[in-house]
């Protein structure tokens, strides 16, 4: 479980592997893919989702624009061979929904077009994500909602909170079906009575 899950404050750097956010006179480096590149391009004030990685020689801060970035990482992350610098590499050669859609119809040879990714990492990540991304999908899951926060946030709480990822967003997906202007506070209430 990651210590921060995002920083906001004022962009004094961008390139296309960093971000430097000032938060509280502290400037925080952060590592990005080209897509969150994109998205900060021309921004002051910023909100990045976090994911940090803690190795022994190194604590570092990886960031993303959105949440569907943030949850592919960290499903590229649990394949054998892909480190968090592969991961960021293929976020930054390919979209999110290219590398889900990969996945899904075993296109090895768009996996393995990323530097440093060859036929066998890209054959093992088709293998052990196939279910991952299928189930989240099938769920209506994160990696396919981006536009709803307060699902994201009713989520996040519920897992915290113990249940399964999957259940949860049926729950949250049967009350959205009701009533879809509810909020993450409401949800979670909802959500709670049907688990």
């Amino acid at each position: 479980m990651a210590i921060y899950e995002y920083i906001s404050g004022n962009l004094v750097e961008l390139t296309p592997a960093i971000a430097v956010v000032d938060q509280g006179g502290i400037g925080y480096l952060i590592q990005i893919s080209l897509q969150t590149y994109a998205t900060l391009r021309g921004k002051q004030k910023v909100v990045l989702l976090t994911e940090e990685v803690i190795r022994e020689d190194s604590h570092t801060i990886f960031g993303f624009a959105s949440a569907e970035e943030r949850e592919m990482f960290r499903l590229l992350i649990t394949v054998s061979g892909i480190g968090p610098n592969t991961a960021r590499m293929m976020l930054s050669s390919l979209t999110t929904p290219d590398i889900r859609r990969a996945v899904q119809t075993d296109n090895v040879n768009l996996l393995k077009s990323v530097k440093g990714v060859g036929v066998k990492t890209a054959q093992r990540v088709i293998i052990d994500l196939r279910d991952k991304i299928g189930k989240t999908e099938e769920a209506g899951g994160i990696l396919q909602d981006q536009g709803n926060t307060s699902k994201d946030e009713a989520l996040s709480a519920l897992v915290m909170l113990g249940f399964g990822r999957n259940e949860s967003v049926k729950a949250l997906d049967q009350i959205l079906k009701e009533n879809p202007l509810n909020g993450a506070e409401e949800l979670v209430k909802l959500a709670l009575k049907k688990l």
